[in-house]
């Protein structure tokens, strides 16, 4: 079970008139005081970026986690936030996930590159700094040359190495891709909550500085790779710019985090080597 809110986090926040319940079966995690949630954040600067980000945030026909701000005005205390509850769970609505992805990354094309995200990982690592060094291998010109300069292991087991010999080859299908970065919110599957007929909703951003459309193909790989999604959806989206060579990268992507990730399973290459199929008719 996830490790209980401590008392003083709870009064910091001023949460003292409800017990925390445990959130365990929501697939997000946190806990839940009354109509708050509080959660642990990974990262600090992210976890307050993105509370700042989503205090404001209009999106049409979506829900969004408004943070609680605590009695001294942090957004994060003692590595916990706490935001609004916002009702509904993760459904295999790939589609209208992806219009999500659309919708949010319209409404974010504005914000500024943040200082975090020019920073390279370093030790002692962190979920955050996988992810991070997985994302630059499927930009780098070199794969994998960021998480070897910062010093990341490389993979012992045999999915893992074989999910870097993968990327390796889908490296050299890559071509020149001249769309604008600009902050993406790179973890929707799985994030997104359903709740009947309203709109669906986000309880937070994880940010990258990437094109729009590369978010959207981050979306649709996972839902291939592990959502049952039908393989008609890449077909659905053929409109994102630059779509084949998007796919591509958010494979590479995924392959990475495998490859890297210390809690990475065998089960969970079967899917995506499935998705590396598809894109190799794309591109």
């Amino acid at each position: 079970m996830i490790a209980e809110p401590p008392a003083q986090v709870l009064t910091t926040f001023g949460l003292t008139a409800h017990p925390p319940i445990a959130m365990d079966g929501s697939g997000l995690g946190g806990w839940r005081v009354g109509e708050v949630v509080l959660t642990m954040v990974p990262d600090r600067a992210r976890a307050a970026w993105s509370a700042t980000v989503r205090e404001n945030l209009y999106v049409e026909g979506m829900r969004i986690a408004r943070p609680i701000r605590a009695t001294d005005g942090r957004y994060v205390v003692s590595g916990w936030r706490a935001d609004t509850y916002v009702a509904g769970s993760p459904e295999p609505r790939h589609d209208e996930v992806v219009a999500v992805a659309d919708r949010l990354h319209e409404a974010l094309a504005k914000l500024e590159r943040p200082r975090f995200l020019l920073q390279p990982p370093a030790p002692p690592f962190t979920d955050v700094d996988v992810f991070v060094a997985a994302d630059r291998a499927a930009w780098e010109e070199h794969p994998m040359r960021s998480a070897r300069a910062a010093g990341i292991a490389p993979p012992e087991s045999e999915d893992g190495r074989q999910s870097v010999a993968v990327l390796s080859t889908l490296a050299g299908l890559r071509r020149p891709v001249e769309l604008p970065s600009q902050v993406i919110h790179g973890d929707l599957f799985g994030t997104v909550l359903f709740a009947g007929a309203a709109a669906p909703a986000i309880t937070d951003i994880v940010p990258y500085w990437r094109p729009a459309s590369y978010g959207a193909a981050v979306t649709v790989v996972d839902a291939l790779a592990w959502g049952g999604a039908d393989e008609e959806l890449i077909e659905r989206w053929t409109d994102h710019p630059d779509w084949p060579q998007m796919l591509l990268r958010a494979t590479m992507f995924r392959l990475a985090v495998h490859a890297l990730h210390p809690r990475s399973t065998a089960g969970a290459l079967p899917g995506l080597l499935r998705v590396v199929d598809q894109v190799r008719l794309l591109v």
